[in-house]
């Protein structure tokens, strides 16, 4: 149960939309962020039975894995909806023209490693030879601090749209330095979609606040953080889990 000071999570009835509410179950919802720049995957059940797949403690690193993959397909998708088009009409086989459009510019990833490499191949299968650059983050352990340590990134990214990839979005200090790097390497902030499978309203506020102009795409926002700065309720080590555990 809630505690008095803890604010109940959203609900909703979750099934298909031609069945009543009386025969669908009840499931836990993202909690809403009113920025415009923060969107929110809708809350399906496909995707809620994912979420409650990768979240659950017992399952075993390979489903972990696999169900994961198939919510990072989800965001890249939908990440991929936020980046311009301009016309395009083609001739098809059968001699009739089609007015269609084609993206504009190139794109690239950057993942925060070493999380958000977990994503790349979902980047990948949708983006066919796509370069994907990464940036170190650490804590420092004096400070309490992000501390950049390492970064990779294509010459030409300025003249990209980014795709910054990182699974989880507690505090959002990793991110908002991720940010800082892409920006000082010449990237419009509008150029720049932080894909992100679960995030804390902290952090999400916190992000969309000092960079309003980036696109936060996300799977969820959770209740909000514990002492320590864990999303609750979480999943745990994102990066533990897909790797090691």
């Amino acid at each position: 149960m809630p505690s008095q000071t803890e604010p109940a999570a959203p609900s909703q009835c979750v099934g298909p939309e031609y069945r009543p509410n009386a025969q669908k179950p009840t499931a836990t919802v993202s909690t809403e962020v009113s920025h415009e720049n923060v969107h929110i995957l809708p809350q399906t059940p496909q995707l809620i039975a994912l979420l409650t797949m990768i979240r659950d403690k017992n399952t075993n690193r390979a489903d972990f894995i696999f169900y994961s993959n198939r919510i990072i397909r989800l965001l890249v998708e939908e990440g991929l909806n936020h980046l311009p088009v301009v016309e395009h009409t083609i001739s098809t086989p059968v001699g009739r023209t089609y007015s269609g459009v084609k993206f504009e510019g190139k794109i690239c990833g950057v993942s925060i490693m070493r999380a958000g490499e977990a994503m790349e191949q979902g980047l990948r299968d949708c983006c066919r030879s796509v370069r994907i650059g990464k940036i170190l983050i650490q804590r420092d352990e004096e400070t309490s601090k992000p501390k950049l340590f390492y970064d990779k990134l294509p010459e030409d990214i300025s003249d990209r749209w980014v795709l910054l990839l990182d699974p989880m979005l507690a505090t959002g200090g990793s991110a908002l330095m991720a940010v800082d790097v892409l920006i000082s390497r010449g990237v419009p902030e509008e150029r720049i979609l932080f894909l992100n499978l679960i995030a804390s309203p902290e952090g999400a506020v916190n992000f969309a606040q000092k960079f309003p102009k980036v696109r936060v795409v996300t799977a969820f926002v959770d209740m909000g953080l514990n002492e320590k700065n864990y999303i609750v309720p979480g999943l745990g080590d994102f990066g533990d889990r897909f790797y090691t555990m």
